[in-house]
């Protein structure tokens, strides 16, 4: 008999034997029928053996428990069978790089809770269908290296937990679905080598996650939208091998952290604009096979650039180094008449619109400066309060271009002071009186409180029209970015330290301050990292401070489903021991990477949870932080099974059986000690 733990993860080693011989079709149909019988399978790795064989509609007889299920590179031959759907708790399966052929069945969209689903990488056809949007909680899908046909399924913007999309080369028709804008937390798009044609739509530039867009090798026309300068966390973009046209935008240059840039075998025209210079990240940079003309830029980048990536377009000048003839300096001295008609020209305009607008300016400012201000000022702030028209320029106008983040009441945007010092500023929506009361609340409440823990308040503006906080920038982002986005991974260290961090921030508000602070709407997108992934805790909004003779009150403003206490949710009723249950919540999401929101009917994240403990951890733990195979799988399990019991203590549903924030430090800094000593 097997035992408890192997009975439920079988792997099967690299080039297995079978009575001497490898899996022939009739052995490998006895061997996943032989599976069946272990009806607490939950782990099923069978990748780099040579099976051989078709995959059997048994398959659909394991376990209903199987929730990974890996057949990578053992070429399997024939279809894939409809049976597959039965596997309804699947939420990992890889079935890449075998002989697969025929279309994806439409069970596949019995399989609700699958998360990673790779087919890659075999001869499959036909149409993929809208089946695939019936998978509400798919976060990875990779059906690259086929033979699809058709169209992408516009429902599939409807998937918004998505955070990677690769079907490269397959022959893929029709454009980019609009519906794609939706997929916030998208961090790869790869559509290339297929024959998709139209314009790139602007809702592109909605992708604010993405890191990585390949849309090299179809039929993409018309301009590139201006939109995709947005896009501030983008380090790869190929639109190599295209129809497009236009020039090459401006807005670009914002993309600071772009690392490639392909846009050769184009038609594209103009020139190169100067400001390109400013991506000191910019490894490959290639226009070739254009019709571009103009300087080359020979800063930044530039300075190590080849100048094969230049090659084949219109009139090329500038350095030597990339093989063109020097650029013309003799137009810089020579006007001819009607220049200098146009020269003085717009010299007289100038002369009689700057007068009018320096004076239209004034007259604004003198209006600013006697407009009432808030009563309360930040005691926090290092300066006096910045004017409106101080905030323009490091922020490049509020651009879109310079946006990093928005919610219910406005939008946060990246700046650089004259100083050097980069923050962000919080400029509120003043459309909505919510806006006006959680701009008024912040000032309120941030006024007194100094933790290393609390994102740090610059300064502020306030007038009649325009509301913003200047904060300190974290430029590592929120912890729901570090936690969902492909680019980044958390180790056990890190999301024990971020929540060690978080809890001395309540600790300090529940306890530390003249009047006990409750945040009100603790989530992992509220919580930011430093440069040192230090935590930090913003967004204070709708935050409530008790009075002195108060542990509780009622209020009707709620905050984000899925982190809100029964007690708070259903009668309004705010305490402290609110906060407590948030965080548990969040504590929760942190170790096994699922949102409190994304579950269906009666069922929660924390239930969830209390469902798989203590034996089943290994159903619930983050997939990235533990290994079936580690030798130290048992170890990390037993961590995960210590902060998980710590996390639904914190969420008990009576407020007087939740722990308190002190308690919660103390074994959460044993853990880390523990974990710091291997």
């Amino acid at each position: 008999m097997l035992d408890s733990q192997f009975s439920r993860i079988f792997a099967l080693s690299t080039s297995p034997k079978l009575g001497g011989k490898h899996f022939t079709s009739d052995s490998f149909l006895t061997f996943i029928t032989s599976l069946s019988n272990l009806r607490n399978l939950k782990y099923l790795f069978l990748s780099l053996n040579p099976l051989n064989g078709m995959l059997p509609v048994s398959v659909g007889n394991l376990s209903t428990s199987l929730i990974k299920f890996s057949a990578r590179s053992c070429k399997i031959k024939g279809q894939l069978p409809n049976e597959v759907g039965n596997l309804s708790n699947l939420l990992f399966l890889d079935l890449s790089r075998n002989n697969l052929v025929g279309s994806i069945p439409t069970s596949i969209g019995n399989l609700r809770n699958l998360q990673r689903f790779n087919l890659s990488n075999n001869i499959l056809t036909g149409f993929i269908g809208d089946n695939i949007c019936k998978l509400r909680h798919l976060a990875e899908i990779y059906l690259g290296q086929n033979q699809f046909s058709g169209s992408i399924p516009n429902c599939l913007g409807n998937v918004t937990s998505l955070r990677e999309i690769h079907f490269g080369s397959n022959k893929l028709s029709s454009n980019i679905p609009t519906s794609f804008g939706n997929l916030k937390d998208l961090v790869v798009l790869d559509l290339s080598s297929n024959n998709m044609v139209g314009s790139l739509p602007p809702e592109i530039g909605n992708l604010k996650a993405v890191t990585r867009m390949d849309l090299s090798m179809n039929q993409f026309s018309n301009r590139i939208p201006r939109e995709i300068g947005g896009l501030q966390n983008l380090e790869h973009l190929s639109l190599q091998h295209n129809n497009l046209q236009g020039s090459i935008l401006e807005s670009m240059s914002n993309i600071v952290g772009l690392e490639f840039l392909d846009l050769s075998h184009n038609n594209i025209s103009g020139i190169i604009p100067m400001s390109l210079e400013k991506l000191h990240y910019l490894k490959y940079f290639n226009v070739s096979n254009n019709k571009l003309y103009g300087e080359i830029p020979s800063g930044g980048p530039f300075k190590n650039l080849s100048s094969k990536f230049f090659i084949h377009n219109e009139a090329f000048c500038g350095s030597s180094r990339f093989s063109v003839p020097p650029c013309p300096t003799s137009s810089k001295h020579r006007s001819n008449r009607k220049k200098s008609l146009l020269l003085f020209l717009l010299l007289g305009i100038a002369l009689l619109f700057v007068p009018i607008t320096y004076v239209s300016i004034w007259i604004r400012y003198r209006r600013g400066k006697r407009a009432p201000q808030q009563a309360n000022s930040l005691s926090t702030v290092e300066r006096e309060r910045i004017s409106y028209y101080e905030l323009l320029q490091p922020t490049d106008a509020l651009s879109d271009s310079n946006l990093i983040g928005f919610g219910g009441f406005g939008s946060v945007y990246k700046g650089v002071l004259r100083s050097g010092t980069v923050i962000a500023v919080k400029v509120f929506n003043l459309q909505t009186e919510a806006a006006f009361k959680s701009f008024d609340t912040e000032c309120e409440v941030l006024r007194s409180l100094r933790h290393k823990n609390l994102v740090k308040v610059i300064t502020s503006c306030s007038n009649l029209d325009f509301k913003a906080l200047v904060l300190e920038y974290m430029p590592n982002g929120s912890l729901e970015k570090c936690l969902y986005s492909h680019n980044y991974f958390l180790d056990f260290r890190q999301r024990v330290s971020i929540m060690i961090d978080v809890v001395c921030a309540l600790e300090y508000l529940h306890h530390g301050c003249s009047l006990p602070v409750i945040h009100c709407d603790l989530k992992p997108s509220n919580v930011l990292l430093d440069e040192d992934m230090v935590a930090h805790l913003s967004d204070f909004g709708i935050s409530k401070l008790l009075g002195e003779d108060e542990s509780d009150l009622y209020t009707t403003t709620l905050a984000t489903f899925g982190y809100i206490a029964p007690e708070y949710g259903m009668d309004g009723l705010l305490s402290i021991k609110c906060g407590v249950y948030s965080y548990g919540i969040m504590l929760l999401e942190t170790f096994t990477r699922r949102k409190p929101n994304e579950f269906e009917g009666d069922l929660s994240l924390k239930q969830w949870v209390i469902y798989s403990l203590p034996k089943a951890v290994m159903d619930v733990v983050d997939a990235n932080l533990v290994t079936p195979m580690d030798n130290r799988l048992q170890k990390d399990l037993d961590v995960v099974a210590s902060i998980m019991k710590v996390a639904l203590d914190c969420c008990a549903e009576s407020p007087a059986r939740r722990t308190n924030m002190k308690d919660v430090a103390g074994i959460l800094q044993k853990i880390k000690i523990q974990l710091l000593a291997g």
